[in-house]
């Protein structure tokens, strides 16, 4: 359809005041007209979801960073800005754009929620302008021409080499590599008069999300969960809202707030941040800290499974989170020996509350010559993260790269020794490793004694 009888339709179809308008103006349209109305996201999308022509600076935008809580058509909107871009649909773009990089934290996250999801680009398309998907290439192909490439932010260095018109970064607050892969995109993206990057996430206080969002040349929209409740169910919008309305993990989670810390918590992101570095150095001891769950179902706390080790500077050094949902003894029992293993540790440290012996059993079943050190809780969870956060607050914990799940339970620690009403088992695996590194130490081994030898 031409631009000038598209701009025409959405006047009209925009202007009905009532229902019966609206009958009339879509009984007296022809097939192609009613398609192209169906299909045009300029008409069905809220404000929120639209790009702003220019920057408040009046000049052209190169970020465009979407802001949303859980549910807030942040996928939709990305999905229908590449979609505009490929096709070269006014008044996203005035050509096709050849080259466009689709970036998320994983390719299997890129292809499960970008191209493949209900709200992905497949999904976005009428029939006639669907692209295909070419998994085995890992590009999306579009009729005219235009090819969408998928990158990991596990693997900075694929942007390397590869040039584009645009870019669509999802959940880029969940990126482990961030810095990086952001920075390798910005050298790829230098293609066409102004290329563009759109970022869909949910935020979190991050020093990468702050610098985009400070930069002049980024425009920012904002919306909350509740602002699509008529595409979710209703039961979850009412779920939320009763669990978290109010609470500053709602703020973020829901509202999509950037939330510095949470009142009352222990911990602080700053902490973190001022600590963290890309690699550990040479560590004296290792260990691998185990929270093992109740039980074993999709809906059960997870099985917190943190490695950290002491360096020879006495700071301990989190150097991994292996932690896993709601699987059975002798799966997360798998995972801790392969960390073990992976890691060359000394030990593992396992918390024996609820399992007892089992905990012990289950692990030894797995590799018996594992060294597992048992560790029973006799206070309350806030009153053992107390001493670890101290710790953290003297720069005496340090974060190897980025560990977004567990810092989050970290910085949303409440003092009813819970994370949004669940159990936070990251954290409790940290406390515990922590603590066996620094904070109450096993006593080390004793030579065997020898032998009495009688003398002639």
């Amino acid at each position: 359809m031409r631009s000038a009888a598209a701009r025409s339709l959405r006047r009209a179809f925009k202007g009905c005041s009532s229902a019966d308008e609206l009958a009339t103006l879509v009984a007296g349209l022809s097939e192609e007209d009613l398609s192209f109305l169906l299909g045009d996201w300029q008409i069905w999308a809220r404000d929120d979801q639209l790009p702003p022509v220019l920057t408040p600076l009046g000049a052209e935008w190169r970020v465009w960073v979407i802001l949303g809580g859980r549910g807030a058509g942040k996928t939709r909107a990305g999905a229908e800005w590449v979609r505009a871009k490929a096709l070269g649909i006014a008044p996203v773009a005035s050509q096709p754009a050849a080259r466009i990089a689709l970036v998320g934290e994983t390719i299997g996250d890129v292809r499960r929620v970008m191209v493949e999801g209900v709200s992905g680009l497949l999904a976005v398309h009428n029939d006639h302008e669907r692209p295909r998907f070419e998994a085995s290439k890992g590009q999306v192909v579009w009729p005219n021409g235009a090819v969408a490439e998928i990158f990991s932010a596990e693997s900075p260095d694929g942007l390397r080499g590869p040039q584009f018109t645009a870019a669509w970064c999802d959940e880029l607050c969940k990126w482990r590599n961030a810095e990086a892969t952001w920075d390798m995109l910005q050298f790829a993206l230098r293609l066409g008069e102004v290329p563009q990057a759109v970022v869909t996430t949910t935020p979190r206080p991050l020093p990468l999300l702050k610098s985009i969002l400070a930069d002049a040349a980024t425009v920012v929209t904002r919306a909350a969960t509740s602002d699509n409740a008529d595409n979710l169910a209703p039961s979850f919008v009412v779920e939320m809202q009763r669990r978290y309305q109010g609470s500053l993990l709602g703020r973020q989670e829901l509202d999509g707030e950037i939330i510095e810390n949470f009142a009352g918590g222990l911990w602080r992101r700053d902490w973190i941040e001022d600590q963290r570095i890309d690699e550990a150095p040479e560590l004296k001891t290792i260990v691998v800290a185990v929270d093992p769950p109740v039980t074993a179902t999709a809906q059960s706390d997870a099985c917190g499974i943190v490695v950290a080790g002491r360096g020879e500077d006495g700071r301990v050094y989190v150097i991994d989170d292996r932690t896993l949902q709601g699987r059975e003894p002798n799966v997360w029992a798998r995972a801790a020996r392969a960390a073990y293993r992976d890691h060359n540790a000394d030990r593992v440290v396992a918390e024996v509350n609820q399992g007892g012996d089992l905990v012990v059993t289950v692990l030894k079943q797995i590799d018996a010559a594992m060294p597992v050190r048992t560790v029973r809780a006799t206070r309350g969870k806030w009153l053992r993260a107390e001493p670890v956060a101290a710790l953290y607050a003297e720069g005496r914990v340090v974060h190897v790269g980025r560990f977004n799940e567990l810092e989050e339970q970290l910085c949303a620690f409440g003092t009813d020794g819970r994370v949004g009403g669940r159990s936070p088992d990251r954290l409790d695996a940290l406390v515990w490793a922590v603590t066996d590194l620094l904070i109450d130490p096993p006593p080390p081994l004793r030579p065997p004694p020898r032998p009495w030898i009688r003398r002639l």
